[in-house]
């Protein structure tokens, strides 16, 4: 009897296919997370539109409109203002010299119950396009004052700006002729406006008169009313003009300009290389800067309206700006679209309330993309720096995402306490307290993880954790490590360390 050899797979085959369905595995759970991830946003921006229709019906204010004839509106402008009667009283008349056609554009100044003279505006602007004035019978704040103002655009392109901006004359056009053949597309000039004094009060603080002092005398003429602000108001709490709307109509205002230091420094810093479109750039929701940014109507029925649990400064523009990208929104930086941003006095309030607002955005959306924002405050990473740092957190995900589970909570966690402790003005150091288990395996990640090369990614964490120093001195023998620490020299190197 004839026996015919039967050769079942091999040993290698047998790893082939474990290592295949391993592979498959891991695509299905990349895809399910990715699905959760949308998931979330979708949810979030449902809550968003039901929000706003709920609050659209028990909507409270004051609404004057001038030019109702004007039907064929394009675009609408939303200026939402508080307390900046001056500066919105020149923004205004900087619009009239608009070069996109005047029946085809509205301005919505929403006045969010301010105390000033805002509210005198109605009777003393008298625009040749529609001008809409709405007041709230009590101060909601800025996304709900942005808010209101989409509720009444009629534009299906909307540009947000804020009220004390400064615009060159095709400023509108510049904005509109993105969205004439593209429904997806978020615009945006704030990344590359300029800073400008139209008024001096004493109320600047120490900083901005420092720069004052030295910018304003240079130019020739604005030098004298410097002077006479100088001689005769600097004791004065009322706002001194350095610019009119005569200099607004013969284009001088614009010698009184400078490139602000963080949005063209700090902000744009190194996004060149990924190009106007910022394509492959891991954060482009940043670019959606309620100060000076457009977007088409359609998209913000789609994603939901600002989130008006978020008060007083900073954030909601971005979590906007995020659930925009998330949704498949483009982002393009286009600097004929600047503005120049009227300076005035900064709260002393504004940095807790930025970090509040953080945080906020980072619990709604705990993705590390959201929390890596972080990084700009410790270890003061630009935000091309980010990029890959992101980057790589997203690499590592992909290739190993059941791997270094304790370095990635670690990092999350680091992330969120860094914001927590900048909103309750407490060092940021010591940002974990892990136990000594812990510890070694998370070394041990780390190690491995320089050794793939992820270094954009492990240089931050340490930052974070201080372990680079903790590091360096155990490899000092025991009996030295105090004299180290007591040193100046280590006392520094901790000190800027810990930011």
């Amino acid at each position: 009897m004839e026996f015919k050899e039967t050769k079942l797979f091999s040993g290698k085959e047998n790893k082939s296919n474990v290592n295949e369905k391993i592979n498959n595995v891991k695509e299905k759970i990349s895809s399910a997370r990715e699905r959760i991830s949308s998931a979330n946003v979708k949810i979030s921006n449902v809550k968003e539109r039901q929000s706003n229709v709920k609050e659209k019906k028990e909507e409270n204010y004051e609404l004057i409109i001038k030019n109702k004839d004007k039907k064929d509106i394009k675009v609408s402008i939303i200026m939402p203002s508080y307390n900046k009667y001056e500066y919105v009283s020149l923004s205004l008349h900087c619009l009239l010299g608009q070069t996109f056609d005047f029946s085809n554009f509205e301005v919505i100044l929403v006045d969010d119950c301010s105390s000033d003279n805002t509210s005198h505006i109605p009777k003393e602007f008298d625009p040749p396009f529609k001008f809409k004035y709405v007041r709230p019978r009590k101060n909601q704040g800025r996304s709900r004052a942005r808010n209101l103002g989409i509720q009444l655009a009629e534009g299906k392109v909307i540009i947000f700006l804020d009220a004390e901006m400064l615009t060159e004359p095709n400023f509108i056009e510049n904005h509109y002729k993105h969205h004439i053949n593209d429904k997806n597309i978020v615009v945006s000039g704030a990344m590359h406006y300029r800073g400008i004094y139209t008024f001096l009060t004493s109320d600047f603080n120490s900083k901005q008169w420092v720069h004052i002092d030295d910018f304003v005398p240079r130019d020739p003429y604005f030098t004298f009313l410097y002077n006479e602000y100088k001689q005769n108001h600097q004791n004065s709490n009322q706002l001194f003009p350095l610019i009119t709307k005569k200099d607004i109509n013969n284009n001088s205002f614009q010698n009184l300009s400078f490139p602000n230091w963080y949005f063209t420094k700090e902000l744009n810093n190194g996004l060149s290389e990924f190009g106007l479109d910022l394509s492959n750039f891991m954060l482009p929701y940043i670019a959606f800067l309620t100060g000076d940014v457009s977007v088409n109507k359609e998209l913000l029925d789609k994603v939901g309206y600002f989130d008006e649990s978020f008060r007083g400064y900073g954030a909601e523009d971005w979590e906007l700006g995020y659930r925009l990208y998330k949704n498949g929104a483009r982002f393009l930086l286009d600097s004929s679209t600047f503005c120049y941003h009227q300076e005035h006095p900064i709260s002393s309030n504004n940095f807790p309330e930025a970090m509040g607002n953080l945080h906020q955005f980072m619990k709604k959306f705990p993705n590390f993309d959201v929390l890596a924002l972080a990084l700009e405050h410790k270890p003061a990473l630009s935000f091309t720096q980010i990029h890959y740092v992101v980057s790589q957190y997203n690499e590592l995900c992909e290739v190993h995402p059941f791997e270094y589970r304790e370095f990635k909570q670690l990092f999350h966690t680091m992330l969120i306490k860094l914001v927590e402790n900048l909103r309750d003005s407490k060092p940021i150091s010591k940002l974990h307290d892990c136990n000594t288990s812990s510890e070694v395996k998370i070394s041990k990640q780390l190690n491995e993880l320089k050794k793939l090369r992820l270094y954009a990614l492990t240089n931050s964490f340490e930052a974070l954790s201080e372990k680079k120093m903790e590091t360096l001195l155990e490899m000092v023998p025991l009996s030295y490590r105090f004299s180290i620490r007591e040193s100046s020299s280590f006392k520094k190197f901790i000190q800027n360390s810990q930011g």
